[in-house]
Order: structure tokens, then sequence, then C-alpha cells
């Protein structure tokens, strides 16, 4: 992508019968707002909350958005992965053609009356497991009457709980039952009492998703009763001022419990911080949030409940516990409801984290008998294949020198980093904000070396190559710089960046680059040689991760971070694991499917394999290119 075409985006909308307007807008808008501005008639009948299925559209040229949580409430899976989107939440960052779907006649009411009911049309039925109840109960009034509080509250509810009612719970009971003449809303968690409140408080019923990562926190704020996403946020995870990957985080930790409660309190801090952050936007009080699930890998997962993570640092590498855990929000530390339930996906093995088993729900791979494999790219990288009707995982560390770190001008994707290059007879920069670069960031890293690769700046072992080594164009090799006897690549000349000096990529951030891409794709090889599959047998690549939406897919098979797959078979599935916190949140099914699922997956420990060390070597170093600049597919 050039600089010019990340200024905007060009959108053409079309029915079944015609062609229709154009809109030429700003990436990062919603589709809804693109068509409203071209001129498109799409209906919203909610209003463009997400809450109906009457703004469908079905992408039918350009990349396909990653599809969002009520993407997958409304539509279901299937017709997601056919390209279907909803308008209202469909956010456009590239060229695309779109067909417009018609006033629900075609698929309207009377067709889904005939169907089995919602599960047939959504992937994700609404059985968050929380439910609030209504009810108007006597306080007692008789010395003779042997009763209590308590019991008249449960008379009038008219069934029994699940479990013991709490501490907690029973101390509200004398206010509730007398402040307004018995009238109080009690709410359970899979008829579990979890809550009482004087009045009626039954259309309050939210919870809350979290993917915590090693190196961000991103969730979400969802009504219960509808799925809508309320409110979204993120932001670093502040753990990273001890270590930017999971075993510096864990040496850190290691033997130290004062050292795991500094961690630890980091990390509650960030998330309590966004529990009153997105609550404050949506006008919901924290009181009234009864279920939270969250996921992460092995590390976080541990740190977050304050369970030592020592252990999993030290061969075997085993967790403490695999299986989900729910705990109260009071036992969590988490400032909201006290009794509101804490959830936790399960962990498959490892550094297979529950972050992993969300990716899994929310992208279906294990449905169907197609040869299907996601990657999720972070600090630490997983992929999961679906083969013959097996599911087999690995983990590889790749460390944050794809999210920018480790990186001498590496930054976060914010204002000012280089986020696209293109490379002819000169270097030529797209700077998110169209700002002054300040810096390069991950999908800017990914898309530079490939370019650099195409240009002949790269040789195939990761070299810089000197001015005699290639008849490079005069303004290139001007760029190829010697600091201190390292030789560096400018991307942009000080005069042009923010900062004052070159943005440059030196020798050792390209050494550091292939160290991660090499880790992540060499698990991918071994997963295809041990399951028998050869790339031209891989029907679908997903790539998962917040950080892998902005990726060039071109650059990344470039530079040997994706297998040689035609690009049409590689889709973006943008945050997957907040994608599968936010179903399991909706859905009491979905979780109690990832804990027979996580059963099921097979787990491959890369470093343990006799052959690892071969297939690493080769996946470090980049495909060669012909005279034409053609890369030769490769094999497992």
């Amino acid at each position: 992508m050039t600089e010019a075409a990340s200024e905007a985006v060009t959108i053409a909308f079309t029915t079944a019968e015609a062609a229709g307007p154009t809109a030429r807008v700003a990436p990062g808008g919603t589709l809804l707002e693109a068509a409203r501005s071209a001129g498109a008639e799409i209906t919203t009948t909610c209003g463009g909350r997400g809450r109906c299925r009457s703004c469908r559209v079905k992408f039918v040229q350009g990349s396909v958005p990653p599809f969002t949580i009520m993407d997958t409430v409304q539509l279901g899976h299937d017709e997601v992965h056919e390209g279907f989107r909803l308008a209202c939440q469909t956010r456009i960052n590239a060229d695309c053609r779109v067909m417009v779907a018609p006033p629900l006649v075609e698929g309207g009411h009377q067709i889904l009356a005939a169907v089995a009911g919602p599960a047939s049309t959504s992937c994700t039925g609404l059985d968050s497991g929380v439910e609030k109840w209504l009810v108007t109960a006597r306080r007692p009034s008789d010395e003779n009457h042997q009763t209590s509080d308590l019991e008249e509250i449960l008379s009038a509810w008219g069934r029994l709980p699940a479990g013991a009612v709490s501490r907690d719970v029973i101390a509200k009971a004398p206010a509730a039952l007398r402040d307004q003449a018995g009238v109080l809303t009690l709410t359970s968690f899979n008829d579990e009492i979890i809550d009482l409140e004087a009045g009626d408080s039954t259309a309050e019923r939210y919870g809350m998703a979290f993917d915590i990562g090693t190196t961000s926190i991103v969730g979400s704020l969802m009504d219960l009763a509808s799925g809508e996403v309320l409110a979204s946020f993120g932001g670093m995870n502040p753990q990273a001022v001890f270590g930017g990957d999971l075993m510096s985080r864990i040496a850190f930790a290691q033997f130290k419990p004062e050292a795991l409660r500094k961690l630890r309190a980091r990390v509650l801090g960030a998330v309590n911080g966004f529990v009153k952050e997105a609550c404050a936007e949506a006008g919901v009080s924290p009181s009234h949030v009864y279920k939270v699930v969250i996921v992460g890998n092995t590390c976080m997962h541990h740190i977050f409940l304050g369970i030592d993570p020592t252990y999993v640092g030290l061969a075997p590498y085993a967790p403490v516990i695999r299986d989900p855990i729910v705990v109260s929000a009071k036992e969590a530390l988490l400032k909201l409801n006290p009794g509101a339930r804490v959830c936790f996906l399960p962990i498959v093995a490892g550094f297979v984290g529950a972050d992993t088993m969300a990716v899994i729900l929310a992208t279906r791979i294990h449905e169907g008998d197609r040869v299907r494999m996601v990657v999720d790219i972070g600090t630490n990288g997983e992929g999961v294949m679906s083969a013959h009707g097996r599911l087999m995982a690995y983990s590889a560390p790749a460390g944050p020198a794809l999210e920018g770190a480790q990186i001498r001008h590496g930054m976060r994707g914010a204002m000012g980093a280089i986020e696209t290059v293109t490379i002819d007879a000169d270097v030529h920069c797209g700077v998110i904000g169209n700002a002054p670069a300040m810096g390069i960031c991950g999908s800017g890293l990914i898309d530079g070396i490939a370019k650099m690769l195409d240009a002949r700046v790269l040789n195939p072992s990761g070299r810089l190559r000197p001015d005699a080594d290639a008849p490079l164009p005069p303004a290139l090799r001007e760029r190829l710089l010697d600091a201190d006897g390292s030789p560096e690549f400018a991307l942009v000349w000080a005069a042009e960046s923010g900062k004052g000096e070159n943005v440059t990529l030196t020798q050792q951030d390209i050494r550091q680059f292939q160290l991660a891409k090499g880790a992540i794709y060499s698990g991918i090889l071994l997963l295809q040689k041990i399951m028998g599959v050869p790339d031209e047998a891989i029907e679908e690549l997903m790539l998962a991760g917040a950080f892998g939406n902005y990726v060039n897919i071109a650059s990344a098979v470039r530079v040997r971070l994706l297998p040689p797959l035609p690009l049409e078979r590689i889709a973006y599935v943008g945050n997957a694991a907040l994608l599968g916190a936010q179903m399991a949140l909706l859905s009491e099914t979905e979780r109690a499917r990832a804990a027979t699922l996580a059963r099921k997956i097979e787990h491959v420990a890369l470093a343990k394999r006799p052959d690892f060390q071969d297939i690493f070597v080769h996946a470090v170093g980049f495909p060669a290119a012909d005279a034409a600049g053609a890369v030769p597919a490769m094999s497992a």
C-alpha cells in the first residue's frame, strides 16, 4: 500500500441487480457510515447497534474485515465465513466491493420462523447463565411462625438455589426485604444466588470479557440480555516494566512471592481501571456487572490469579492447573459486584493457554473436515491445525519484536509509526496519521523487510548488502549506512522524520525479526510435518490477534512468516481471543464446549522434537527470489 492509499479507501456498493454508488472515505469508519455518505440505502432496524440482521452485507471483492461478536450473534458462523458482515459493526481499512442485501424480504421473518430456533441462525445463543428475578417477599411478622428473612425470599422465588447462599448475599437480605415493601431483585448464576437488591433492577444485566496478553490488555462491556457491546477498551499491560516477554516475567517472579504480588497488582490495577472506564462510558453501575470471562496465556492466567508461575518456566513447563476456574469477583479482587462470577477458560498445556482456547471457539476450527489452521501472532505465537479429525497446537516464544519492541526505532502502532513501505528507485513510507515518522511498528517492520528483500537490499540470509554486492539504484545505495561498524538501512531521513534523526532498520533489528518470525513459522512447519499436510493441502489459514489484522499478508508470506499459500486462502479474523471470550461470556454452552475441546487438543512441544533445530534454521532464513522476483513454493 502506498502512502497515498493509506489516506482513504474506496468502497463500491452493489446489489444483486446492478452496481451502486462508490464512496471514498477515511479508514477506520464503519461501513454503514460510508454507505450513508455515498447514498447507498442500508436498513438499520436497531439503529445501528448490532442487534438485528437488517444491515447485512456481503463482501464480494477485496479483503474481508474481521468479524465481531455481534456478527456471530446475528449472522452465525456459516454466513460470517461466507463473507457476510453487519454494516454497522464493520470497520473498513482497505478497498473493497460489497453487496447490499435487499430489505429483509429475501431472508425475512417468515423464513426464519420456519427454522428450528435461534441456534440455527446464530452461533452463540444468549444463555449467559445470569438471570434476574423480580420477587415480592413478606417479611417475618409472627413470632410463632418459625421462619427467617432468607427463607421468605426463597419462598417467594419459588425454587431452591443450586448451592449454599453466600454470607455476602445473606447480609443483604434484611435491608432488601424491608426497603421497598418486599419488592426485590434476585440475581442468579446457573441457579446459584449471587446478589439481592431492593426494587426492580431486572433490566440491568451486564458482563465483561478480557483478553490479557503479554503486551496489551483489551476487553469489552456487554449487555447479557442482548449481546450488545456497550464499551470497548484496551491499553498496554503495565507488567511490561518487568520484562517484555513471558520468560522475563516468570524469571522476575520465580521463587519470589513479593515479586509475584507486584506483577499481580499491576494487572489488577489495569483491569479495575478498565472496569471503571467502561462502566462510566456506558452509564452502567459496576454493581450490575455479574459475569466476567478472562482469557490469556498460561503465565498471564496464573499471575492474575496469584498462582506462582515458577514451574511454568521450568521443564517440563507444566501449568499448576488446566481446568476451567470460576471464582467470585470478591476473591478475584475485581471492583464490581462482589458476587459476580469470574470465569477462566481452560488451559491446553504449557504455554498454550486459555487465549488459544478462545481462538478455537471463535474460529470454529474444530468443525468440519477441511484442513484449516489459525495462527495468533503476538509476543507468544500460537498455532492450531485441524486435519484428519485431529486438533494439534503449538506455542512459540516469538518475543516482542513483531510488536515493535527490541527494534531500535520500534514503537506501537500509534501516531507516527511507519506501517507500510514501498521501494522502487527510492523508499516511500506510509505513516499512521500521516504524521512525520517517529519509528516503525510491527506491520511496518514486516512490510519493510519484504520490500527490502524484493529490492535486493537484503539477501536471503538476512544480511544487509554492502554497496558492492548488488547494483542498487543510487537513492537506495545512499540509504545503506554504517553505524559504528554495523550496517543499517534508512527508511526515513532525519529531515523528514518527527524525531530529528534517521529512522532506520539495523542489522540487529533484522536478526531480531528473523528469530521472532522463525519461531512462529517453524511451529507451522512442524504441525504440517506431523499431520502430513503439505502447503497445497491447507484450505484456509486464519490470521488472528489484534496485531495480525494490520499485517500485509503478501509481505508476511514473502518474509516466510506464513506458508506460501495463495493469498485468497489466508484471511484475517481479528482479535479472535477476545471474540472467544465474548462468546463464553454470552453463552454457557460455549464455555462448556471450551472445557470439552481442551482435552481433545494434542500439544506439540517444539523444542522436544529432534528435527526442530533444522526446521528452525530453515524458518529463520528468507526465501530467495528468482530473476523475475518470484518466490518458489516450499513444502513442510
